[in-house]
């Protein structure tokens, strides 16, 4: 295994670090319908997928149960991706690199990022976890959760408390958008963004 680089709508990925998406895509029909779905999760962010390399291979957990998907030519084109990855169609929202900032040697954060990597590919062909409040499972996963789980093995905790204050217990779910504030080095694509807008 190795650390891997790709550049994705001009923001550079390495090994690990996590992609943030919104759901939907305003200008198509299957989009409208996901940006629905992602209005139910707390925040702008609805989902992540995992940088795993080389090229532009990624791994998430969605409808399909934990799969790997190619992101060609180095942009998040979500019509040209959507049927390797069950029609989910989502827009590109930023990267968090939850290593880039914790001071580990340039040895341990390679040990690391390949740990998550291997991690995520034992669990592809794993179903989906419908049970959000079951975060601790390895028996199936949603996509924040795959990556809580990833990243736990390397002894980073992304469950930050985050709830929906009108259910109570759901502070056990792991969600996207806690993932992306959880963690101070963020690099967003404000062109991307503004674009969704």
């Amino acid at each position: 295994m190795m650390v891997h680089s790709y550049q994705v709508n001009g923001v550079t990925l390495q090994t690990g670090d996590i992609i943030c998406t919104m759901n939907g895509k305003p200008d198509i029909l299957p989009g409208e319908f996901w940006r629905l779905v992602g209005r139910l999760v707390p925040g702008d962010v609805d989902h992540v997928a995992v940088y795993l390399g080389p090229d532009g291979r990624c791994a998430e957990a969605g409808a399909r149960g934990v799969i790997t998907f190619n992101i060609p030519d180095g942009e998040w084109n979500t019509e040209r991706m959507a049927r390797q990855r069950g029609l989910l169609f989502d827009t590109f929202y930023g990267v968090v690199s939850p290593l880039d900032v914790l001071g580990y040697s340039e040895e341990g954060e390679r040990l690391m990022r390949e740990s998550v990597s291997h991690y995520i590919l034992k669990q592809v062909g794993k179903p989906y976890n419908l049970n959000f409040l079951d975060a601790e499972t390895e028996d199936a996963f949603y996509c924040s959760q795959l990556v809580y789980k990833a990243y736990q093995t390397i002894g980073i905790d992304m469950n930050t408390g985050l709830a929906m204050e009108q259910f109570p217990g759901t502070n056990q779910i792991i969600y996207p958008q806690e993932i992306w504030e959880g963690f101070s080095h963020c690099r967003t694509n404000v062109q991307a963004i503004a674009a969704s807008a």
